[in-house]
């Protein structure tokens, strides 16, 4: 069902169930009573479709496999939409393992109740629902068979207020079984599919299976994602094969299916997700979240006019997509252990053009521990290239969205940040741990 030409909001109608009274499309499934259709069950129906009428598309997340980082796609999917001016929301019907509050920085949070239905919980002005805001113990188990789930799902289409939307990304349980398959029958037409596997056979055997589900309900598959292929060194950038890799790639080829890319292992992903922050939005500048924001292609495909909007967006904010790199200072060059500089030089390169555009020099605050991430973040750096860090450090600049290169040699800015952006820099050990 697409979204229709809406002059008024939803009304009471016949049965005393909600329904859009401005709807202009008489074919709509929601003006007649179905063939043995009891008028509660009517009602219902037109309740609920007077809400997804409001959402131009629905997007689900699959995978056969669990254990694939498919929570962490849709996050970065639903993320990279809104960060080029998509209305966004996010269900996660993942009623067993319910993820998603953490990965947004939720937890804890408590829904609360409009005139419209319950509201979502909102993430930077992404609409968020999932069971995990209704437990009142983040440690409690949700043992639930499949009617009680399916009634869940229900509740979180037709009883929450999502509002206008361009895009709902839905992140379904690993599997085909109730999950999907409710989200399914109940949204009666999904704009589409992503499936997520990882490289090895064991997770391509499961996930090809997501594919005949999708065929068999008629859902499109807008294409693959091979996650966690390969290790990106978070010193050099440099990608090694972990798992036996080309699994992802095998599958678009014997199912016919579109390849949509291929996400590396990051330590910062990892991060990120822990933190709350989407990696593709915390860490706009690197490789990876590209990797990420390509993957969207497809959906914005849904709109028509899209690529138009997108290509004009990225033009309007390349100054914003520049990068901010931070190197702490000794002597003119490269300070090896960062916490003990003086100055830091604030580089701002063009990744896209790989050119230095400007630098500058900032005097270091006095230090305090857990200050210098807070402190550069304030100055908009997203970088910091470094001798030697800590653990805590690192972890500390990832929550506050700046990505870490440790174990550079004692070079000056423009030669370190010239290095890093042709793809040459070199690094070596941490000289510094602690």
């Amino acid at each position: 069902m697409q979204r229709k030409n809406m002059e008024h909001g939803p009304e009471k109608g016949e049965e005393g169930s909600t329904a859009c009274d401005g709807c202009r499309d008489r074919e709509c499934s929601a003006n007649a009573r179905k063939q043995g259709e009891s008028a509660q069950d009517f009602a219902e129906r037109r309740e609920l479709e007077s809400r997804l009428c409001r959402i131009a598309h629905k997007v689900v997340v699959l995978s056969g496999k669990g254990g694939v980082g498919k929570s962490t796609v849709a996050v970065n999917i639903a993320a990279a939409l809104q960060m080029v001016g998509k209305r966004v929301g996010l269900l996660d019907v993942d009623i067993h393992g319910p993820s998603i509050p953490t990965m947004l920085g939720l937890e804890g949070v408590s829904l609360q109740s409009g005139p419209g239905g319950l509201l979502p919980a909102d993430a930077n002005g992404m609409k968020v629902m999932s069971l995990g805001f209704l437990l009142p113990d983040p440690d409690q188990a949700v043992i639930w068979r499949g009617p009680l789930k399916m009634g869940a799902i229900k509740q979180f289409l037709k009883d929450v207020d999502w509002g206008d939307l361009d895009y709902l990304v839905i992140d379904s349980p690993p599997g085909t079984g109730d999950e999907p398959l409710s989200v399914c029958q109940l949204i009666g037409k999904l704009d589409g599919a992503v499936i997520v596997t990882t490289p090895q056979k064991v997770a391509a055997v499961d996930v090809r299976k997501s594919i005949t589900f999708c065929r068999q309900l008629g859902v499109p598959v807008l294409g693959v994602v091979e996650n966690m292929n390969g290790f990106a060194c978070p010193k050099c950038g440099e990608v090694s094969a972990v798992f036996s890799s080309g699994g992802g790639k095998r599958i678009v080829t014997d199912m016919n299916t579109p390849f949509l890319g291929s996400i590396p292992i990051d330590p910062a992903i990892t991060l990120s997700g822990d933190s709350g922050r989407p990696y593709v939005s915390a860490f706009a500048s690197s490789p990876t979240a590209e990797i990420m924001r390509r993957i969207v292609t497809p959906l914005l495909a849904l709109d028509p006019g899209a690529a138009e909007v997108t290509a004009k967006n990225v033009k309007t904010n390349k100054e914003k997509n520049n990068m901010k790199i931070a190197i702490p200072l000794a002597d003119g060059k490269l300070a090896m252990h960062f916490g003990h500089c003086g100055s830091f030089a604030l580089v701002e390169a063009d990744p896209v053009e790989k050119k230095i555009v400007k630098r500058e020099d900032l005097e270091a605050p006095p230090h305090e521990p857990g200050l210098l991430p807070k402190w550069l973040a304030e100055r908009g750096a997203n970088l910091i290239i470094a001798g030697g860090m800590g653990q805590r450090a690192q972890a500390l600049f990832c929550e506050h969205g700046i990505q870490v290169v440790i174990g550079a040699p004692a070079e000056t800015p423009e030669t370190l940040v010239a290095s890093y952006l042709a793809g040459t820099l070199q690094s070596g050990e941490n000289v510094c741990d602690h």
